[in-house]
């Protein structure tokens, strides 16, 4: 494979591709069309698209700036970012996607929820509950809101101190081979803001892999409504539907796309709300403070302006969320990489991990218009059974329903991230017990890899790795 000469860029060296005119490069390694990147080190997830051109390349950066560095305290004497808090999860957008990529749950008992948060919320009763479903999705728990947040700024207590217990689910494959997973249980502990709703719902859910987003974001609304099925009248057994979540911007219901259980309709508000539920950092689309009416510290403690984020720094962070690349595929050609993509399809993982789409028109974003992408994903709900269930309604999505995940860029998370945690609470220690806890509509592409010999198997995680 030829390469152009590679440069330093804020730090990050690039190696970008020659005109594709000069190469013979097999479509199949390009997962992000013409904006794929050829890095497969640990700086795999932080790079810019490839085809962004230099003139455009200032706003990544500065957004990467606002992404990366850390939010202090107000009042400060950096002005440009404090407002921290006064409760949150992390201090920067980083903590929690380290290399823009994958975040876990705790490893070992001394490990925090630094990377993976918790989501709370309480079941509609009232009709003014009902109604709030519209725009919030969720009805919020009375003294801790949508989510908890484990830190507190100076002399303020955090909301709660989440953590697991693992429940072992033993099984065996055909060939006799046993396995263990993972069933995690989570608790909440020192609840310092008043007691929990008796029918508070929680979810754990970890930092996803921030690459491709925009690319995502550009596929046509008509074609994902078009891979759904919610009725499932072809009789395959599997029924994906889209989620309908509020705009705040555009003050309608859309598709929803992000999000574990796509609630969030665009990048833009994906950012403001982690912004705001994360960070505790208000924004022109989130102009009020995340503290509850019964937090009544929270509410009095300095604010670092009025938004503490303004809309031209917003929009550089977006920017930068909307072209962060996708990495190339690897080993594509080789014979049980091959053999793995087989039996992928054979499975009938591919009716819901699609592999190829294609981008429509982004005017704002030209270098992500009319790509062919490999993102193995139909940005679709679908049900994956009890197992997997959180119990914890989202919009449309119900307590048993998960958009589906991308999977490009899965087999660089070890290297990236130094784990192999997947799943929405990182519960499967590797991409094997992921597929083992599939159920629901994927209980029969999980059975058909519980026949699979143990030479097949290797062949799928092979594949799965070179994606």
């Amino acid at each position: 494979m030829k390469l152009a000469n590679t440069f330093l860029w804020g730090g990050l060296l690039f190696s970008p591709l020659v005109n594709s005119t000069e190469t013979s490069l097999d479509a199949k390694v390009l997962s992000g069309g013409a904006t794929t990147v050829f890095d497969h080190s640990s700086n795999a997830f932080s790079l810019p698209a490839n085809n962004l051109s230099i003139l455009r390349r200032d706003n990544f950066f500065i957004g990467n700036a606002f992404f990366r560095q850390p939010w202090v305290i107000a009042p400060s004497s950096t002005s440009a970012r404090d407002g921290l808090g006064p409760l949150f999860n992390s201090n920067s957008c980083q903590g929690c996607h380290v290399k823009d990529g994958k975040g876990h749950p705790p490893l070992t008992r001394e490990d925090s929820f630094l990377s993976t948060l918790v989501k709370v919320s309480i079941p509609a009763g009232t009709p003014e509950q009902r109604a709030l479903l519209i725009t919030a999705g969720v009805v919020p728990e009375p003294h801790y809101g949508d989510q908890i947040q484990p830190h507190g700024i100076q002399n303020l207590l955090g909301e709660a101190t989440p953590s697991f217990e693992y429940e072992e689910v033993a099984g065996k494959f055909n060939d006799g081979e046993a396995y263990t997973l993972l069933k995690p249980r989570l608790k909440l502990e020192q609840v310092n803001y008043g007691a929990l709703h008796p029918q508070v719902q929680m979810s754990a859910r970890v930092a996803p892999v921030m690459i491709g987003m925009g690319l995502l974001e550009a596929i046509p609304e008509a074609d994902l409504l078009a891979l759904a099925d919610p009725e499932d009248k072809n009789g395959d057994g599997i029924s994906g539907r889209v989620n309908q979540v509020w705009d705040v911007k555009a003050q309608k219901t859309v598709l929803g796309r992000f999000g574990w259980k796509a609630n969030q309709p665009n990048i833009a508000q994906q950012s403001a709300g982690a912004f705001h539920g994360d960070l505790g950092i208000t924004s022109p689309l989130f102009p009020n403070s995340p503290c509850t009416p019964t937090q009544t510290s929270c509410l009095q403690a300095p604010d670092g302006g009025q938004p503490e984020i303004n809309q031209e720094l917003m929009e550089m962070v977006t920017f930068y969320a909307s072209l962060l690349a996708v990495p190339a595929r690897r080993e594509v050609t080789e014979p049980e990489v091959l053999k793995g993509e087989r039996l992928f399809k054979q499975a009938n993982c591919s009716a819901c991990h699609i592999p190829e789409l294609k981008t429509g028109i982004k005017p704002e974003f030209p270098e992500l218009e009319n790509q062919k992408i490999q993102p193995f994903t139909d940005l679709l709900l679908h049900d994956m059974g009890e197992g997997l269930a959180d119990h914890r309604p989202d919009f449309l999505a119900t307590g048993s329903e998960w958009r589906t995940a991308p999977l490009w860029g899965i087999g660089l998370v070890e290297t990236v991230n130094g784990h192999t945690r997947f799943l929405h609470d990182g519960r499967a220690r590797n991409l094997l017990e992921a597929i083992l806890w599939h159920g629901g509509e994927a209980t029969a592409a999980r059975e058909q890899v519980l026949t699979m010999s143990k030479a097949e198997r290797n062949a799928l995680l092979r594949f799965l790795n070179s994606l």
